[in-house]
Formats: C-alpha cells, sequence, structure tokens
C-alpha cells in the first residue's frame, strides 16, 4: 500500500478505534505518518517502544494500599491518564520487544485495559514493525496477538515522495536526481552487510547534510554515511553534472533563458520551478513560465505541466496555456 493510501487507512480506523498494525521496511515512514495523522487531528500522540520494556514495566508496580488493606497496582506514566481526551497509543517496533513483553500487551490491545489501568475511550491504539526479512532483530509475533490487529502493509512510492519532498522544500538536486533514478528512493537489501542505503528518511538525511553547507571535503563521506558509497558517489557526480542552471527569476519575467542541454539539469530545473511555483503565483508569472516550458524538451514540460496541476495551480486561465496545449496535446493521451 502506498504513503497516502496507508495514511488515509490509518486514519479511518483510529477513528473507530480498531487497533493496527503496519508493516513496512526501514525507512519508510511508518512513523512518520502515524504522528502526521495526530497532528492533523489534533489529538495526544505518545510514541512507545516496548523493545525497552520489561513485562511488568507495562502493568505497572504493585504496591500495599494501607487504607483498603490490599496490594493494588500503580499504573506506569507513560501510558495517556485522561489529560488528552483522545489520542494514538503508537507501540513502534512492536515485534522487536521480547516476546514475554508482547504477550503483557495482549490485553492492552484488546481489552484497551491492563491490570488497573484502562485506556482513555478517545484514544486508539497503532503499532508497526520491520518484517522477518528486513534483516532486522524480531520476533515473530504470536497468532493470539496477530489476531488482535488489522494488518496493512505500506510501501515507498517515488511519485509521491516526489510531491512531498517539493511541499517541504527538500534540495533540488535529490528531487531532480530521483526523478531521474526513482529505483533510487529504497535500495534496501536484506542480504547486503552494508550499514547505509538509501530509503525515504536518508534521503531527508542528505537534505540535511547540504543545508549544513559542509566543507568540500565532507561532503562525499557524510552523504555516503547516509545512502552508501556507490549511490552517494552517483548523486554527486550527477549533482555537479546539474550545476549549471538558468536564472529561474529571469525566466519568471518573462527574460530570455537558455534551455540546458544536459538531462540532469532539466530534472533539477524541473524540481525549482514546481517548488517555486503555486497557487498564489500571479498570472503574468505564469504566462511568462509557459511561454519558456514551451522551448524545454517535450517530456520535460508535459512533467512540470501536470505537477503544476496536480498542486492547484490554475495554467488553464492563460493565454499561453492554449498555446501550449496545441503543440504538446499528443503527449497527453
Amino acid at each position: 500500500m502506498k504513503p497516502l493510501e496507508t495514511k488515509l487507512a490509518v486514519s479511518h480506523l483510529v477513528d473507530e478505534k480498531v487497533p493496527l498494525f503496519l508493516w513496512g521496511p526501514p525507512g519508510i515512514g511508518k512513523s512518520s505518518i502515524v504522528r502526521q495523522i495526530a497532528g492533523e487531528k489534533g489529538i495526544g500522540f505518545i510514541d512507545l517502544r516496548l523493545s525497552l520494556l520489561d513485562p511488568t514495566d507495562l502493568r505497572g508496580i504493585p504496591f500495599f494500599d494501607q487504607r483498603a488493606r490490599k496490594a493494588v497496582w500503580a499504573p506506569p506514566a507513560f501510558l495517556p491518564d485522561g489529560s488528552e481526551p483522545e489520542g494514538i497509543l503508537f507501540l513502534d517496533e512492536l515485534n522487536t520487544a521480547a516476546p514475554m513483553v508482547q504477550a503483557s500487551a495482549y490485553q492492552l490491545i484488546l481489552d484497551r485495559r491492563i491490570g488497573e489501568y484502562t485506556l482513555p475511550e478517545g484514544w486508539a491504539i497503532v503499532a508497526a514493525g520491520n518484517r522477518e526479512s528486513d534483516r532486522g532483530v524480531v520476533y515473530r509475533m504470536p497468532a493470539p496477538l496477530a489476531n488482535r490487529f488489522v494488518h496493512l502493509e505500506m510501501e515507498s512510492d517515488p511519485g509521491q515522495w516526489r510531491r512531498w519532498a517539493l511541499s517541504q522544500g527538500i534540495d533540488a538536486s535529490i528531487v531532480g536526481f530521483l526523478s531521474a533514478r526513482p529505483d533510487a528512493l529504497f535500495l534496501f537489501d536484506a542480504k547486503s552487510s552494508h550499514r547505509s542505503f538509501a530509503t525515504p528518511r536518508s534521503w531527508e538525511y542528505v537534505d540535511k547534510v547540504i543545508q549544513s553547507t559542509p566543507e568540500a571535503e565532507l561532503l562525499m563521506p557524510l552523504i555516503a554515511g547516509a545512502i552508501g558509497e556507490e549511490l552517494a558517489a552517483e548523486f554527486l557526480s550527477w549533482r555537479a553534472a546539474a550545476s549549471e542552471l538558468p536564472d529561474l527569476d529571469a525566466i519568471l519575467r518573462g527574460e530570455d533563458a537558455v534551455v540546458p542541454e544536459n538531462p540532469n539539469a532539466l530534472h533539477v530545473l524541473a524540481s525549482m520551478i514546481v517548488r517555486r511555483i503555486d497557487r498564489e503565483s500571479p498570472k503574468e508569472v505564469l504566462e511568462s513560465l509557459l511561454a519558456y516550458l514551451m522551448k524545454l524538451p517535450p517530456e520535460f514540460s508535459v512533467m512540470v505541466v501536470k505537477e503544476l496541476q496536480h498542486e492547484g495551480v490554475l495554467l488553464e486561465k492563460c493565454e499561453n496555456f492554449k498555446v501550449w496545449i496545441r503543440k504538446f496535446a499528443h503527449l497527453l493521451a
């Protein structure tokens, strides 16, 4: 299931308080999606790693109540206490927890209570974990626990990641490179012994490395530490070839600007345009942009227009759009 569809499905199940387990390889954004849902709904969010707990930690610690003359259980402070009426209790990496800890979660997940503790009515439970084939330290989930969840499997999607990256201001060279090499968004081989590999999460790290403006001699080892040496070398070579770009401001002012011949540069330029233009861009800017797009190779021109339309930019109201349509209509079928 792709990220946007996964997010929509999780959101529905959170509303209905149906326990959900989200499966997927490392680094594709499982926890980020759940956190985003909580933020968009304006509800609480608690990230609980059961792998860090002992079986007794979840149930709480017993103490003697002198007034009642009996032993009672003090619930742990890390569980929702009702101060926030609604929220998501996120059990990340649940299947990395020891079997006894997983067993202690049975009652909490199904009955929404454990020992003396009861989960507040407005809170939903979402769990996540890597698959057994992902080279992680995981324990096979017992059938009684697995049957307490609705299971969804998430996968990465280069097109959806590109649109997200543009909205978040990810460096244009990264977006451009992954537009040219969509397979490089996620390169995880469970049989490989390499410690660094490309995932959506590690590409975010590459963006942070670039934004930190390290010394030239540090750029390669830092990026290699995020996505691996071979891919880092390819990305930096590609980035260097795409470094000579026309002045985007001049393009948007309607001034004459050269069209790059290097496909790498065209990918970066397309990413820069889509990140720069939005629904509030003046009509005269859009007219200038369309005039320039008609000079680009057809596949790049169509890609930019489709991306802008997906973002709600009303190019159709421009006079130059009619000319653009006549020129590239045969590619839109």
